[in-house]
């Protein structure tokens, strides 16, 4: 069996996945397949058994699905696939899987923490001892706060979100979720019948919803303005969720909060942004479900564990995890 890793260079020749995927077969890394062209590509990819993609990969040619040759799996080592495989192949009937819910405790930690975070004020509370404050008068006008009893609404409500809540669930929170696709909801939250519903019921707001044409500034300046002062609102999802212009004006105002692991314009703000200034705002860089420390020797990640299981899966013709359809693919981001 040929598996071919189409079209990034640092995909590991050696390391914990690249030995395991050697036990399934023959391994062909195709470095800088973006160079060449769509006939060569196809001819590469037609040879092998299962493709393995990721971000950066050298986009699928939509001809393969009419002519897949050998190939009878994609796996795809992260989340969304757009991008690099096209829509065609997943109408095709190729099968095509991605990490499935191996990133929910990382990122739904990391949106714990920024929740927690700015709930206590703790940049705030930072910053003034480092000029030289201690406790004082100041302290009594920030509006730190309690998760019991703090009204959160989730805005979407996947496996990551569904992760979020049952890690925050023992500090008490009320939930409230609005999400119109979600086939499963934990069972101790309100569902609302909208998004305004929910940002009026909230404190605060979680944003756990896929970036779609139906999502996308969603979260505008109207609906903003409902969240009460001091309000709350929590990204780690995609940052052109949220009109973010709208945002930056109630948080440069004081009136809201927020912690952003995402941001519109490719995550970032240039430097010498007054945002980066701003008390009331915590910038994670798309970088809050990171685990760097304490090193320890490299090891399987949780999504190399998944495209193993789904490796061997499809060896043994039993049944693939996070398998995409249409619906999945077009909500994935």
């Amino acid at each position: 069996m040929l598996h071919v890793a189409s079209g990034r260079p640092q995909f590991p020749a050696v390391g914990p996945l690249a030995d395991a995927l050697k036990e399934f077969g023959s391994v062909k890394i195709v470095e800088q397949a973006k160079t060449l062209s769509d006939g060569q590509v196809l001819d590469l990819m037609r040879e092998a058994d299962v493709l393995i993609t990721m971000w950066g990969s050298r986009p699928i040619p939509p001809a393969l699905a009419q002519n897949p040759g050998k190939v009878r799996y994609i796996l795809n080592l992260t989340g969304t696939c757009r991008g690099y495989i096209p829509i065609e192949i997943i109408r095709s009937g190729i099968p095509v899987t991605n990490w499935g819910d191996a990133p929910a405790h990382a990122v739904a930690e990391g949106a714990a923490a920024l929740l927690l975070t700015v709930l206590k004020d703790l940049r705030k509370r930072t910053e003034k001892v480092a000029g030289g404050e201690w406790g004082g008068a100041s302290k009594w006008e920030m509006p730190s706060g309690t998760l019991r009893g703090l009204r959160v609404g989730l805005y979407g409500c996947g496996v990551i979100g569904s992760r979020f809540i049952q890690l925050l669930t023992p500090f008490e929170p009320k939930w409230f979720i609005y999400d119109p696709y979600a086939a499963e909801l934990p069972g101790n939250c309100e569902v609302v019948d909208s998004l305004e519903s929910l940002v009026e019921q909230s404190e605060a707001l979680v944003i756990w919803a896929g970036l779609t044409d139906e999502t996308r500034g969603s979260l505008s300046a109207k609906l903003l303005a409902k969240l009460p002062n001091h309000g709350i609102v929590i990204n780690a999802a995609r940052g052109d969720i949220i009109d973010q212009d709208a945002l930056f004006a109630e948080l440069k105002s004081g009136r809201l909060r927020a912690g952003l692991d995402v941001l519109s314009n490719g995550d970032s703000i240039p430097p010498g942004h007054e945002a980066r200034t701003w008390p009331n705002l915590i910038l994670t860089c798309h970088d809050v479900n990171s685990a760097r420390w304490p090193q320890r020797p490299p090891r399987l990640g949780e999504a190399d564990k998944v495209a193993l299981d789904n490796l061997r899966r499809f060896m043994e013709g039993k049944p693939l995890r996070f398998r995409m359809d249409e619906r999945r693919y077009l909500l994935s981001t």
